[in-house]
């Protein structure tokens, strides 16, 4: 049975993902935009939220951005590591089924920060081990969760020619229009992918983790020692299939886990 959805407490996360997307302050007319809501109604909620310590006003500036209570849940989300503990055990069958390293991944900022790397038996160490952040639009991990985030968040993170970095000489998107082509290719497979863009000679295939909203929390990848992409001998499977549908299997058995939706709700 699906929950009614309570506007003011849709609003006032929505806000707060959006400020925590962002690298700097934002001035409350922008976060109105961005978030489609009245003006009038955007700085009530950014009054109850300053109040509570959730967000913080820099009136000299006219900006806002989050406040020490947000650190304060941030903090005890990462003591408690729920996400890690429950999503372990699903990599490590995955890894297991496979014969080939998986880790789980969650966004963080234009990163993704791996929360889990579990290493297949006689698999060569990974760039991907815990703690480890690499930017978002080069990893297959990423790629999975940026593709289910709302534009507004995508724009936030990726608004600006700069905003784009590579790691090898495999070049990944490098401009808004870019990533933005990328991420719809992402949405319509179901599925993300990079290939030589992270670490020369190696390849990984990742898929959204969702939340109880269908918003993607994270992402569950596999990588290997190969080249996806190339063309299969005729009438044999692509090689890579297999890995594409355990990876799959694992995210979504990660999101029923989680309590989670397999879309957004609107």
């Amino acid at each position: 049975m699906t929950s009614p959805k309570v506007p003011a407490a849709d609003a006032t996360l929505r806000l707060l993902t959006l400020l925590a997307a962002r690298p700097d302050p934002v001035p409350a007319a922008r976060l109105a935009a961005e978030l489609e809501l009245p003006r009038s109604r955007t700085y009530d909620l950014l009054a109850t939220l300053v109040e509570h310590g959730y967000v913080i006003h820099l009136s000299e500036e006219r900006l806002y951005g989050l406040g020490p209570a947000a650190h304060q849940l941030a903090g005890g989300y990462v003591r408690q590591d729920p996400l890690a503990r429950i999503g372990r055990r699903v990599v490590e069958t995955m890894v297991d089924e496979v014969g080939e390293s998986g880790h789980l991944a969650v966004l963080h900022g234009r990163d993704v920060l791996y929360v889990v790397e579990e290493r297949a038996k006689g698999r060569p160490s990974l760039v991907t081990d815990v703690g480890v952040r690499i930017p978002a639009h080069l990893t297959a991990s990423g790629r999975a969760i940026l593709a289910g985030l709302p534009p507004a968040q995508v724009r936030a993170l990726y608004g600006r020619t700069a905003d784009f970095s590579s790691r090898t000489e495999v070049p990944g998107p490098q401009s808004p229009a870019e990533l933005r082509e990328l991420l719809g290719r992402v949405r319509s497979e179901g599925h993300a992918r990079e290939s030589g863009e992270v670490t020369e000679g190696f390849s990984s295939v990742a898929a959204p983790v969702r939340d109880h909203a269908g918003w993607p929390v994270a992402s569950v990848a596999i990588t290997a020692q190969t080249s996806f992409g190339a063309t299969a001998r005729t009438g044999e499977k692509d090689p890579t299939d297999r890995l594409v549908e355990a990876v799959t299997r694992a995210a979504a058995e990660l999101t029923r886990r989680l309590r989670g939706r397999t879309a957004p709700t609107t």
